[in-house]
């Protein structure tokens, strides 16, 4: 993930930030760590091309309660702009990072949303409040299936989760309107841009472990022809073609 930076004092016209509060004890967190993202936004903006995410991915940022997806020794520290443990060497990512993903895909409600690493969940039930299918795979099976009995459990029911190898996508579900990796790979997947539909996107950070990975944007145009641009640079777990020994 980024360096994270000091909290910015930062005023979001929300109206559900604001009528979250009383919605329990950590909405006035999670309305705090909105306006962190809505910061550090302004601040990439010459990166990104985003200077403000859209009011939709802020108010799902503000309304999914990330302390119910961290490991219960984290769940004071759920609402810090940071990425946390969440087992198997496995990370939560920095909840700007969910946001900024979240808002380079342009998620419309009727879209249908491929996720590669479930993790946690979270970008999950980020995604799951804004468009109308979810399909996440996650190779590390515990991981896989906590993240599953969580998303069940929050009441989820337009997402599917799946363990297993995400680098050749889910094929019975394409084609997809949007695919987020939330992995690095040394190259963007084929299979993946194959399972894009024209006009979609695919969000990927592209680099070694060991290298300064880049958060890549990859559009496929109405013709099939394939564009890209990068954003920010950023620090991921690598993408793994293998499941690890149960």
């Amino acid at each position: 993930m980024l360096p994270i930076l000091a909290p910015i004092a930062f005023t979001l016209s929300l109206a559900v930030i604001e009528d979250s509060a009383a919605q329990d004890r950590y909405a006035a967190e999670r309305a705090q760590m909105a306006r962190e993202i809505a910061g550090m936004a302004a601040m990439t903006a010459a990166e990104t091309g985003r200077p403000a995410f859209a009011a939709s991915v802020m108010a799902a940022m503000a309304k999914v309660p990330r302390h119910r997806f961290v490991l219960p020794a984290w769940e004071r520290d759920a609402y810090q702009n940071r990425p946390l443990p969440i087992g198997e060497g496995q990370t939560i990512s920095q909840p700007y990072i969910v946001a900024l993903m979240t808002d380079l895909i342009d998620p419309k409600p009727g879209h249908t949303v491929l996720e590669i690493g479930t993790g946690s969940g979270y970008q999950a039930a980020v995604l799951a409040e804004l468009v109308a299918a979810v399909y996440t795979i996650e190779i590390v099976a515990p991981l896989g299936r906590r993240a599953a009995e969580t998303l069940r459990a929050l009441g989820y029911r337009n997402l599917q989760t799946r363990v297993g190898d995400g680098y050749n996508g889910w094929p019975e579900k394409a084609p997809f309107d949007a695919i987020i990796v939330t992995a690095a790979a040394p190259f963007v997947p084929q299979p993946l841009v194959e399972q894009l539909k024209p006009g979609g996107k695919l969000v990927i950070p592209v680099g070694d472990r060991l290298d300064v990975q880049q958060l890549m944007v990859i559009e496929k145009a109405a013709d099939g022809s394939i564009k890209s641009r990068r954003t920010i640079p950023v620090r991921f777990v690598p993408l793994t073609r293998e499941a690890p020994a149960k």
